[in-house]
């Protein structure tokens, strides 16, 4: 028999039966891949490092979806929002592996990168080097935790009996539709401010500190 004109078995066709997986039933297992895929389990090992392997390649796969191109237009302020609504965005596809991802540390290179993207974005506006992860990890337990909520139903909240809460039950009446886009925008300018408000304070206390220092006496 002739050899077949693409393997059977590569990393892009685990990546993809991963995700497909994962977006089904929440989790995954070399074996389960291997089944969907029609292949032995150790023919899966010979093209990634184990389930902790196939994770980071969805990672990639999903991290792929992100415009880190974003961070670098306009204002800090400007970059970072757009970086957080393409982050969201790309996420949001792939909820149910929001918690695979969340709970394993990220190796892949070109995730990384997209990180040091981001640092260097706020070491040029001026942020203080210990105050950079904090305002990246911030942003990115807000973006990942409306990416869930983008999965979730529209109508989160069933009041049988308006009686018994008229004002949830009015509050509820009265709410826009998107209520996840809308409640997401709220946090994520909530949270632009009060960076802002923290870059601006240390930069103060920088000034305050620098004017205080004695001035080098000239022999």
């Amino acid at each position: 028999m002739g050899r077949p004109r693409r393997p059977l078995l590569d990393r892009e066709r685990i990546t993809t039966t991963a995700l497909a997986v994962v977006d089904e039933l929440g989790d995954l297992s070399v074996p389960q891949i291997a089944k969907r895929l029609g292949v032995q389990t150790a023919s899966v090992y010979h093209h990634v490092d184990g389930r902790d392997g196939i994770i980071e390649l969805m990672r990639e796969r999903v991290a792929s979806g992100i415009d880190t191109e974003a961070l670098a237009r306009g204002t800090w302020e400007a970059g970072m929002a757009g970086w957080a609504r393409s982050y969201r965005a790309a996420f949001a596809a792939h909820p149910r592996a929001i918690p695979l991802l969340m709970t394993s540390p990220v190796r892949a290179p070109m995730v990384l990168l997209q990180y040091e993207r981001a640092v260097a974005r706020l070491l040029e506006a001026g942020f203080a080097l210990p105050d950079v992860m904090p305002v990246i990890i911030g942003l990115e337990n807000l973006v990942l935790g409306s990416a869930l909520d983008l999965a979730a139903p529209e109508a989160m909240w069933e009041v049988a009996d308006e009686t018994v809460t008229p004002l949830l039950a009015a509050a509820l009446g009265a709410a826009p539709e998107g209520r996840a886009d809308h409640a997401f925008e709220l946090a994520l300018a909530a949270y632009l401010a009060h960076v802002r408000a923290m870059l601006a304070e240390d930069q103060e206390a920088r000034q305050t500190a620098k004017l205080k220092s004695p001035v080098p006496r000239t022999p």
